[in-house]
């Protein structure tokens, strides 16, 4: 229940602390899972701080020598442990921690499967699709490098990247890529390259080591900070056999320290001698051009029409002065065929007319109503009839007629 104070009535120290220590007495016994970061021994006792293996938090552990040595060598600095303990309150310090009653260490095959199931959370929430993955900048400006102080990794990161490409620059920064103080530390640098905007891809590697070792890397905190960078992240952890959870999440994996360097800065020498390639073929392909250009200009400069272009003129001369020629000959001979026919056909009209009878001397007889007389007895008399001359007429009187 809540104490009744205030500022005319409060309570002692005392009072305060002896409260407290009994609503920590109520929790009873609890079992503990976190990562031991600090284990001394002083006497009978030891003293251990066990941190949070997610959030950045510890709590002090208290317990017999006894209780750990009997949980074994695996309970050391950077351990996954769990402990069964009774909270304490040490009332005349006003501190708090745990005494340790049992101590169990978390083995391999606990931390497999755990770690398994951790995958599987976060594939389900998508952080390991492919398509949320970014592409590396072909050549970074500056490179961002989380690793270990002085470690193997760092000399082959630095060395590698700047014997291919020398002009690149690198912000390291050292952290602890082990125990308990790793995935702080780690993302504690992580957000900061992150958030410089000079830094265009970032690198965290560290060497090979066991799977105790490598556990810090695995961590769902550290991996959900790497899947919410803003900058791309490759992730070098170990070796080629080893795969931390980071190598998913990270936008592009490493086997190793040396394949981070090759796979985020290219060659130069490699770029130069593509560049002479392209510039050689670029060169081929252009004075090829230009000599199928120059081959057709030579074709067409050979070709007649070209070579002599009034040759080709005084040919279309010749060939329209030939056309005309025959065109002349062929209205020539058409005139003279109709010509002929035309007389033929006149003489033919000549022989068949009555003027050609006449002209010989005969003569039409012809009444006056244009009848042509063709019997003496078809006259009278006294009539009236017109004799047509092969030149002019005759108007006569028939007078006599005579019958045969």
């Amino acid at each position: 229940m809540a104490m009744e104070t205030s500022a005319e009535s409060p309570v002692p120290v005392r009072t305060v602390l002896q409260a407290v220590g009994g609503w920590i007495g109520r929790l009873g016994r609890i079992w503990v899972e976190g990562q031991i970061t600090e284990l001394n021994a002083r006497g009978g006792t030891v003293y251990v701080t066990l941190r949070d293996p997610v959030a950045n938090m510890s709590v002090p552990v208290v317990g017999r020598r006894e209780t750990f040595a009997a949980a074994g060598p695996a309970v050391t600095d950077g351990a996954r442990v769990v402990i069964h303990c009774k909270p304490d309150f040490w009332v005349n310090r006003g501190r708090f921690s745990l005494s340790a009653i049992e101590v169990r260490p978390v083995g391999v095959g606990e931390l497999l499967a755990r770690l398994e199931r951790l995958k599987q959370l976060l594939a389900s929430e998508g952080l390991f699709r492919p398509e949320r993955k970014r592409p590396l900048p072909f050549l970074p400006g500056r490179v961002g490098l989380i690793c270990g102080r002085d470690s193997d990794a760092e000399h082959d990161v630095l060395q590698n990247a700047r014997r291919r490409w020398p002009a690149v620059e690198f912000t390291v920064r050292n952290t602890a890529v082990q125990g308990g103080n790793a995935v702080p530390q780690v993302m504690d640098a992580l957000r900061e390259l992150d958030a410089d905007p000079a830094i265009d891809v970032i690198v965290i590697t560290r060497g090979g080591g066991s799977m105790e070792d490598l556990l810090p890397f695995s961590d769902e905190a550290l991996v959900r900070a790497v899947a919410a960078a803003r900058t791309p992240v490759v992730s070098a952890i170990g070796h080629e056999q080893d795969s931390p959870l980071l190598d998913l999440v990270a936008d592009l994996r490493a086997s190793t320290p040396t394949d981070a360097a090759k796979r985020v800065v290219p060659d130069v020498r490699e770029q130069l001698q593509l560049v002479r390639q392209l510039r050689d073929r670029g060169r081929r392909v252009l004075v090829g051009g230009v000599e199928r250009e120059l081959h057709w200009l030579s074709g067409m400069r050979s070709r007649p029409a070209l070579a002599d272009p009034v040759r080709e003129i005084e040919r279309q001369a010749e060939r329209v002065e030939a056309l005309r020629d025959r065109a002349r000959r062929s209205l020539a001979a058409a005139l003279d065929r109709s010509s002929d026919h035309l007389s033929h056909t006149r003489a033919r009209l000549l022989a068949l007319s009555p003027a050609a009878t006449l002209a010989r001397g005969y003569a039409i007889v012809q009444r006056e109503d244009e009848g042509v007389v063709r019997e003496a007895a078809s006259v009278e008399d006294g009539e009236a009839l017109v004799v047509r001359l092969a030149e002019g007429q005759l108007g006569v009187t028939v007078t006599e007629r005579r019958l045969p």
